[in-house]
């Protein structure tokens, strides 16, 4: 495992049948990262199910449902390497009912893969996953525009969604002179890992060369270790042992922790990365690690680990910045959907809406409007109605972002503004 390369999380996001588990499946191809004789015997299945064009898709979509349904529904975690970094894809579902996966994928990534179809170009869910990755903090984004074969290689087609995009990434804050838009095809691998004849008129970069010319993120290990649990394992003639990745901050062993809003202590006994016990975790690090003085019953999924003398913040209420996705008729005092923040699910009701923004120049438009509706941005006050983790975004922003879902599909996204930390005794 060259552990040298610097290492990324890239999220493939875009809507469904516009072809991003293909495009996962060639870039693991291409790669090297999955042998040509795999992919055959894909192929071979594929065939014989009537779906041949899906054999890369099918390296991603292991699961035996979605290979019979051909959609992917769980967040595949894979890893590939190009000459500069090594990539783990947070392969991200894009039907309707998995966009609370594609929440918690994009919230893990550093960079993004937008995967938009010549022949429809943007559409609902291209927009809904454009906002939520501005939302959640992505900041890189790489645009491909699939299935240019199928559009016989049209200049023209490509230029009319490239500005389709372009309109659309401009609206959320991402700079369209600043994205790399690539006509690729991920069935015939054209523009993934060399140029393409097919396309003579395209002399920008091939998809592999965009993710080398992807920025590392910087690594916030100045700020308070702040690691969300997303499991809790007993593990015999070890004991507890919390699963998560490490937001902010570097956890050492011995180092004494807390746990909230559970308000559980204990130390860092050992720690484990890809099954290798490992001195310290810095952010971005997956790992599994065993706490002293802690039981199994002690915390859950959702809780927040960080230092003793500075430990995560437990909300009473927050002001928040939202930005409403799509609601079927409008959003009022008393609402009480559910967030969705780090690892944590809560149900929190809007007790204020105290301005209404105007989404572009964040201008106030409207002071304490009675209602909020699809398209707004506002700026509201929630009541977490059980205990919640949550950071202020300008002093821990990866644990200031969240999502608001209700009725299986996405509501709202925003950031926390302000908060009434609530007293834990």
């Amino acid at each position: 495992m060259a552990v040298d390369k610097p290492h990324m999380n890239l999220a493939v996001i875009g809507h469904i049948d516009h072809g991003k588990s293909t495009t996962v499946g060639r870039l693991l191809f291409e790669t090297g990262a999955v042998p040509p004789h795999i992919i055959e015997s894909y192929r071979k299945e594929a065939e014989t199910k009537g779906k041949g064009s899906f054999e890369f898709a099918w390296v991603m979509d292991s699961l035996k449902e979605e290979r019979e349904r051909g959609i992917t529904i769980d967040i595949a975690h894979k890893r590939f390497d190009t000459d500069k970094y090594y990539f783990t894809v947070v392969d991200c579902p894009g039907h309707r009912d998995f966009v609370k996966n594609m929440i918690t994928g994009a919230s893990q990534a550093d960079a993004a893969l937008l995967v938009v179809a010549a022949p429809d170009g943007v559409m609902e869910q291209t927009k809904e996953h454009v906002f939520l990755s501005r939302t959640l903090g992505i900041n890189q984004l790489i645009i491909g525009i699939n299935k240019m074969d199928v559009v016989k290689y049209d200049e023209k087609r490509y230029n009319e969604v490239k500005d389709q995009l372009s309109q659309l990434i401009k609206m959320v804050g991402y700079k369209p002179e600043n994205t790399k838009f690539i006509p690729m095809s991920s069935f015939v691998g054209d523009n993934i890992g060399k140029l393409s004849e097919n396309t003579p008129w395209y002399k920008g970069p091939t998809v592999l060369e965009a993710l080398n010319a992807l920025v590392e993120p910087e690594k916030p290990t100045e700020l308070p270790l702040r690691l969300p649990i997303q499991d809790v394992y007993s593990i015999s003639g070890i004991g507890t042992v919390p699963v998560g990745r490490v937001e902010t901050g570097v956890m050492k062993k011995g180092m004494k922790v807390s746990f909230m809003p559970s308000n559980k202590v204990g130390e860092v006994k050992t720690i484990e990365m890809h099954h290798e016990e490992i001195p310290q975790a810095v952010p971005g690090d997956n790992v599994g690690f065993n706490v002293r003085g802690i039981g199994k019953g002690d915390i859950r999924r959702g809780d927040v680990c960080g230092p003793v003398d500075t430990p995560p913040t437990v909300a009473d209420e927050f002001v928040a910045q939202i930005v409403v996705l799509h609601h079927p008729s409008a959003l009022t005092v008393g609402y009480t959907p559910v967030f969705h923040c780090h690892t944590a699910q809560i149900a929190c009701t809007f007790i204020e809406l105290q301005k209404k923004l105007d989404p572009r120049t964040g201008q106030v438009k409207e002071e304490n409007p009675t209602f909020l509706k699809t398209g707004d941005a506002a700026i509201v006050k929630i009541k977490p109605t059980r205990p919640l983790v949550i950071e202020n975004v300008k002093e821990i922003p990866q644990l200031g972002r969240f999502a608001v879902r209700d009725m299986g599909s996405t509501i709202a996204a925003g950031m926390c503004i302000n908060i009434t930390p609530k007293q834990m005794r």
